[in-house]
């Protein structure tokens, strides 16, 4: 069985910044990590490697850097690692980079399974896993909180939802996004760690993708960040004491004399 695990490498959210001058993140200085969503698609692809045999290829758009959490996935078990890196895919929105990832999925080869995280941290849009399934042609399933049974070329999953959760069946090749309930993600282990330091990882750009110039990075983009900013402070505060019965008054007081209330 081949897995496909699609990664991506961001600013650890701990220590974002912002430009004040450009409205854009400041990634000198800054950790990049796994994406944490990503961490539980790694894993549970390699339970089910565990569990079916076969192999485990992780894949991630973006610059040279990103290799080192491709090789920090190989750490965890990840058979191979791919990496789609081109100057002309900077600046992609989540169109643009679906069209990069499903190209990149093509060039590895067949494959029975694609496991994402559930969203980025950075851009929390949800899209970029169904718009690779998009591209591809195969069915999909968002929010994945456990993998019942995977045979006969058929899956079936439990699909998390607010009160609840779906078990859904469909068939192989399919790509699933998954939530944190699915699984624990292991410890990387020493062994692992060694081969990750010498594992040839494959880079490959527009050229060798094949892919179509207009449609990657900034020029392929249906939309554009123009402006990033944090929301501005609001300095002024003031306290309302006294009994609650007597706080609630008060705050309706002020409500009502700012017509934020009638």
């Amino acid at each position: 069985m081949h897995i496909i695990v699609c990664i991506k490498q961001v600013p650890d959210t701990k220590q974002v910044r912002l430009d004040e001058k450009t409205h854009t993140l400041i990634r000198e200085g800054v950790e990049s990590i796994i994406n944490p969503y990503d961490m539980y698609a790694l894993e549970e692809g390699l339970r089910i490697k565990d569990r079916f045999g076969g192999k485990v290829t992780v894949c991630t758009m973006g610059p040279p850097q990103a290799e080192s959490s491709l090789r920090e996935a190989i750490s965890y078990g990840a058979d191979e690692a791919v990496l789609l890196s081109d100057r002309a895919f900077a600046g992609a929105d989540t169109w643009a980079t679906s069209y990069t990832l499903a190209k990149g999925i093509e060039k590895i080869g067949p494959f029975d399974l694609i496991l994402c995280g559930k969203q980025a941290v950075d851009g929390d849009t949800a899209q970029v896993g169904p718009g690779i399934a998009e591209r591809l042609a195969i069915p999909y399933v968002t929010w994945v909180r456990k993998i019942e049974e995977i045979g006969d070329g058929l899956i079936r999953v439990q699909r998390l939802m607010d009160d609840g959760y779906d078990r859904l069946e469909t068939t192989l090749p399919a790509l699933l996004t998954v939530v944190k309930e699915i699984n624990e993600p292991r410890v990387p282990s020493l062994k692992g760690k060694m081969r990750a330091k010498s594992q040839k990882i494959g880079v490959y750009g527009t050229k060798e993708l094949e892919a179509d110039p207009e449609r990657v990075g900034l020029q392929g983009s249906a939309t554009q960040v123009i402006k990033v900013f944090p929301p501005p402070r609001l300095k002024e505060r003031e306290w309302i004491e006294g009994t609650p019965v007597e706080q609630v008054g008060q705050l309706l007081g002020k409500l009502t004399k700012l017509k934020l209330i009638i």
